[in-house]
Formats: C-alpha cells, sequence, structure tokens
C-alpha cells in the first residue's frame, strides 16, 4: 500500500480578501505560514519518503515546510496547481457573482460541472490531478508521500476516491486551510479515502473559505 497525505495550502493572501486565485501565484500570509508549521508538527511522526508539491508559491511553501523538518525533498509539481480559473482569476469572490452570474452559478450550485470562462473545466481538473496522483504512486510504491496542493485539487479526489460522479461533487465540502486529507492505495492504483480535513491541530489557526466560492 502507498499512504498519501493531502495538505491544502494554508491561508494566503488571496484567501484573506476573498480572491479568486486560481493559477495566480499568491503567497501565503502571516497566520498561512503559522498553519503550515502548526501542520508540519503534527504530522512529525509521518514516514515521509518525499513531499510534492504544487509549484504555485502558497502550496510549494506549505509542503516546503513538512519537507523541511522531515529532512526528505520537496518536488514542484505544475501538474499539482489549482484550477486554471481563465477570467475569474483575480476577481473577488462579490465580482464574480456579479459578472458571471451563470457561470459562476455553476460553480456555486453544482461544481462538478463547472467550466471557467476560457480557463479548466473542473471534468479536465480532475483528469489532470487523477493523472499526477496516480503516477506519484507508482513511483512510490509502499512508501508514505506527502502532497501539498489546493483545495479543488482535494475535492475532485475525493470523487474519485468515493466513487461520487461529478454531478454529486457539490454535497462534497471543501476543506480547511492547511488541513490533512489520508488516501490510501493499492497495488492496482485503487486508492480509497482513510481521513479528511483533519486540522483540530490548528487550533485558533484555524481558516476556512468563504461562503461564497
Amino acid at each position: 500500500m502507498t499512504k498519501l497525505y493531502f495538505i491544502r495550502h494554508g491561508e494566503s493572501v488571496s484567501n484573506l480578501i476573498t480572491q479568486f486565485a486560481g493559477s495566480l501565484d499568491m503567497p501565503l500570509t502571516e497566520r498561512g505560514r503559522a498553519q503550515a508549521t502548526a501542520t508540519a508538527a503534527f504530522l512529525s511522526d509521518v514516514p515521509f519518503s518525499c513531499v510534492y508539491a504544487s509549484d504555485l508559491t502558497r502550496a510549494y511553501d506549505t509542503g516546503k515546510a513538512v519537507a523541511d523538518s522531515h529532512g526528505v525533498p520537496v518536488y514542484p509539481t505544475v501538474q499539482l496547481r489549482e484550477i486554471y480559473a481563465g477570467e475569474w482569476e483575480g476577481k473577488t469572490y462579490s465580482e464574480l457573482e456579479e459578472q458571471f452570474p451563470d457561470s459562476y452559478g455553476v460553480w456555486r450550485k453544482q461544481i462538478g460541472l463547472a467550466q471557467c470562462p476560457n480557463g479548466e473545466s473542473v471534468a479536465q481538473l480532475q483528469e489532470r490531478i487523477r493523472a499526477c496522483v496516480e503516477e506519484i504512486v507508482r513511483r512510490h510504491p509502499n512508501e508514505t508521500v506527502c502532497i501539498a496542493t489546493h483545495a479543488t485539487p482535494i475535492r475532485v479526489m475525493e470523487c474519485v476516491w468515493m466513487n461520487t460522479p461529478l454531478e454529486k461533487m457539490h454535497t462534497i465540502p471543501w476543506v480547511s486551510n492547511a488541513s490533512v486529507t489520508i488516501a490510501e492505495y493499492d497495488e492496482n492504483c485503487v486508492g480509497r479515502l482513510i481521513e479528511r480535513d483533519l486540522h483540530h491541530h490548528l487550533g485558533d489557526l484555524h481558516t476556512v473559505l468563504a461562503k461564497n466560492v
């Protein structure tokens, strides 16, 4: 079995200002850096062989906190980025509600069917993330690996692990900043969800996405 610990990045500047960052490279806030440190400490006894991280700063720095605390390498990985949101990138959630009522309405109500204008669809994101994760599993049989990524990638992978069609993805809640979600893969590269959104270790540092995302 290969065990994967998925970490959503700590609070970013975009989270703080309720901005849809997508593939924009936004840094962690001071709280986000503290969250990453707390999560690294929480996972101190987990025998990671390495860390893979989205190359976007907010996720990479979160993953690096874990890698540094464990003395293992961290591999920046473009395929682990958040969804490329096209025309939505950099806009606040309120602006999206005003300027893209139809397409953003689908995101809000039935996210699995959403298509970012001139960007990726959620279905395309799922294909990208799933392929990347399965390649990591093939590279690391019977190892324990940390993957630092973003909220939507974790959510689409939960659909994979639970055999939930994208039409029902809206029934799966967002995970918190710097939370831990654990999956296990067998020798046939079939994964199953073990734990999701572990965040009790964050205490007063706990933060979540705004309600209108």
